[in-house]
């Protein structure tokens, strides 16, 4: 048991406390929202295989001893070519600009498949951060199959391409040296007090996470069959006096050829995506959900202003 007393020693003063934000900023696939999640101890942004799947700035917050960081996934970037890019890459830069540190996350194997070579969208990153007047860190993602003598080559090609404050080698995945990275980002944060409670993992709505989780499982079990025109919003929130939730979703897809992949033969297909994400859901709430997931077409709605400006988006970009 513990007492008003013992929980008083342990919560840090705010004379004591520190807390600061951290941009994560990469190309595409490079492994954020995986990192993302491994610090702050659990899931808060979701991960496919697909690139470009954070759409916009998801806020994780993780803990070490008395410093609260606010860790800031953003979207990858990338050459834009819709609205809907322009917006993500916007964002992505916007957060890395209101950050007290940077992190380039790099996939390190791909850059061995490269031959060494920096890929266009990272060297377009890094041409972005030496106007930043912040410490940026590069974090070299995916070397948990790679050895000593193939991945010197990878650092010494990224150190000549910017002046990095210092470099860690990690595996988001498996959580090798993320611990040395939290410790030195921690060490970084400005003195303040927190701002958020101790036990608050992330600043997205729920509703708003639920449709995350949901969107995650259409891109996972559609692989190819479905592109990035799809989209999921929770319509409904709905309490139940006995402490389940309802949630009605709608997964939008822009034309009837994709919802018909989508529901997949007699429904199964939107069934088993539904009880994927039901499950997730009710891990992650520690409650009963019942969830009823629908497909409608919606036509272009990634130019639909109301969309965009939900996601914290820019329109006008």
């Amino acid at each position: 048991m513990t007492t008003e007393q013992d929980t008083a020693a342990e919560t840090p003063s705010a004379e004591a406390t520190a807390c600061g934000f951290v941009a994560l900023v990469g190309a595409p696939n490079a492994g954020k929202s995986t990192l993302t999640n491994h610090l702050v101890g659990a899931k808060v942004s979701i991960v496919t295989h697909k690139v470009q799947t954070t759409r916009t700035r998801i806020r994780g917050i993780a803990l070490e001893g008395s410093v609260q960081m606010v860790l800031v996934d953003t979207p990858g970037i990338f050459a834009p070519k819709r609205r809907l890019d322009r917006a993500m890459v916007q964002a992505a830069w916007a957060g890395a600009g209101d950050a007290d540190v940077i992190v380039l996350i790099v996939d390190a194997a791909r850059c061995v498949k490269d031959h060494y070579r920096i890929d266009e969208e990272t060297q377009s990153i890094i041409d972005g951060l030496k106007a930043q007047k912040r410490p940026v860190v590069l974090a070299l993602n995916k070397t948990d199959g790679l050895k000593r003598d193939t991945l010197l080559p990878v650092i010494d090609v990224h150190s000549k391409a910017h002046e990095f404050d210092v470099i860690f080698t990690i595996s988001a995945l498996k959580g090798e040296g993320c611990g040395e990275l939290r410790a030195w980002l921690a060490e970084r944060m400005p003195k303040g007090p927190w701002l958020y409670p101790e036990d608050e993992l992330s600043d997205l709505p729920m509703r708003m996470m639920a449709a995350e989780v949901t969107r995650e499982k259409v891109f996972l079990d559609l692989h190819d069959e479905l592109p990035y025109s799809a989209t999921v919003e929770t319509d409904q929130w709905t309490e139940r006096e006995d402490g389940s939730v309802r949630i009605d979703q709608t997964l939008y897809v822009e034309r009837e050829s994709q919802r018909k992949i989508a529901l997949g033969k007699g429904g199964r297909k939107i069934k088993q995506i539904g009880q994927k994400s039901r499950e997730e859901l009710e891990e992650m709430f520690e409650r009963r959900v019942h969830l009823f997931l629908f497909v409608k077409v919606r036509e272009n709605w990634q130019d639909d202003r109301e969309r965009l400006t939900t996601w914290g988006l820019e329109w006008d970009v």
